[in-house]
């Protein structure tokens, strides 16, 4: 936990050092790290533009319900992403059983941060994938950044959402408006 109130305390003192210096909205441009959106809300009075927010949007902009998870440990299990998707757009969100978040977690990091894109992960993805839009689940988020260089829209027969363009165009919109 320490190492967590660490990093908050960094990235809060970057976001108000930013916002002193002019920015009229934050953007942390990673799923994970949204873990500590709290600590950087509480040090600033600028807009935070959450990542699970503008993914929400775009899936309540194509009015469904019933979501698959993907990303980090910590993104499809903790309530700073799941819980806000829920409370604040009523979807349904799912995860993976736990030795499938495991795998998934470890391909993010043992793999595909390292730049090492391998055709049996991307298998597995797929697999799991397809084993929830058989239960019923409409779309796909691609809750890290990295998880776009192993599937994308084209490979799925459900909806995308990948997290890092949905937000990065929700701070384009932002800054246009």
């Amino acid at each position: 936990a320490g190492k967590w109130d660490e990093a908050g305390a960094l990235l809060a003192h970057a976001a108000k050092n930013l916002e002193k210096a002019g920015a009229e909205a934050v953007v942390l441009c990673t799923n994970t790290m949204h873990v500590l959106a709290d600590y950087i809300q509480r040090e600033i009075s600028i807009p935070f533009l959450h990542i699970a927010d503008a993914t929400g949007q775009a899936v309540a902009d194509k009015r469904l319900k019933k979501v698959l998870l993907l990303g980090t440990k910590y993104t499809m299990e903790k309530a700073f992403y799941k819980g806000r998707l829920t409370e604040n757009f009523g979807l349904e969100v799912i995860t993976p059983s736990e030795t499938q978040r495991d795998e998934i977690h470890r391909v993010i990091y043992e793999e595909l941060v390292r730049g090492i894109i391998k055709s049996s992960s991307r298998s597995y993805f797929m697999d799991v994938i397809s084993e929830f839009t058989e239960l019923g689940v409409e779309g796909v988020i691609a809750g890290c950044t990295e998880i776009e260089l192993l599937v994308g829209p084209e490979d799925l027969g459900v909806a995308y959402f990948p997290t890092t363009s949905l937000h990065s165009a929700a701070a384009a919109e932002f800054a246009l408006s």
